[in-house]
């Protein structure tokens, strides 16, 4: 991974390419639900922030559970001024710290041990793909709560009720891979309740490969719903 710090447009595969060198934890953990976000997702989630939104290029970015560092590394890539990632685990914050080792930018993100609860601060932009509370109920909301408590912008990925296999057809067809869809009553809520308003709600496909024993498939495709909400 070369080091190519972007001021002006990155194509899209060209950033995928980027996320998809980047590792993934060694020995992730089912009790945090560290899935790793697919390339092309987090590609999609990128893209949109820094070119639709002006939300990347420039900004400070906080990345909420960062795992090895996929969207850290991404904004950075695409110019963001200051980057922290945050995680609980040791192991997947090393991984991330060697894999901006391998793509040159070291000193470009900053890595912090700890639970979310450790950040405090303000940033332009935070990015996150929090626990979707499947091992652990409500996990998510912590993650929105400090989000909304340090972030201008939020950027939150979180696992949609749809199931609708043509739903899901349609959404695979698309070209760039989203859907504009409506928020959820209980996300607006609950977003409106701690200062926040929603931007837009984008539905996307994704993956998740058989990692762990209780998995049954071999990849486990989902609607997941990315959304994007700005503190009032």
């Amino acid at each position: 991974m070369g080091r190519i710090m972007q001021k002006r447009l990155v194509r899209k595969l060209d950033l995928e390419l980027f996320l998809s060198q980047i590792e993934s934890p060694p020995t992730p953990k089912p009790s945090l639900e560290q899935y790793t976000i697919p390339a092309g997702v987090a590609a999609t989630i990128l893209y949109l922030a820094a070119y639709a939104y002006n939300d990347i290029i420039n900004k400070t970015v906080l990345d909420l559970g960062c795992g090895a560092g996929r969207l850290a590394l991404g904004a950075a890539f695409l110019g963001a001024k200051h980057v922290v990632g945050v995680d609980i685990d040791k192991s997947a914050v090393r991984m991330a710290f060697e894999n901006s080792l391998k793509a040159n930018m070291k000193g470009k993100v900053e890595w912090i041990i700890g639970d979310v609860d450790v950040i405090h601060g303000k940033f332009d932009t935070v990015l996150q793909n929090p626990p979707f509370g499947v091992q652990k109920p409500k996990a998510d909301r912590k993650f929105l709560k400090k989000a909304l408590e340090t972030g201008k912008v939020v950027y939150s990925l979180h696992k949609g009720p749809h199931k609708d296999k043509a739903f899901v057809k349609r959404l695979k067809a698309r070209k760039n891979g989203v859907m504009l869809i409506g928020p959820s009553s209980f996300f607006k809520r609950f977003i409106e309740a701690h200062g926040g308003k929603i931007r837009a709600v984008y539905a996307t496909v994704m993956a998740i490969p058989h990692m762990f024993s209780f998995h049954t498939k071999k990849k486990h495709e989902f609607v997941a719903e990315l959304y994007v909400i700005e503190r009032i």
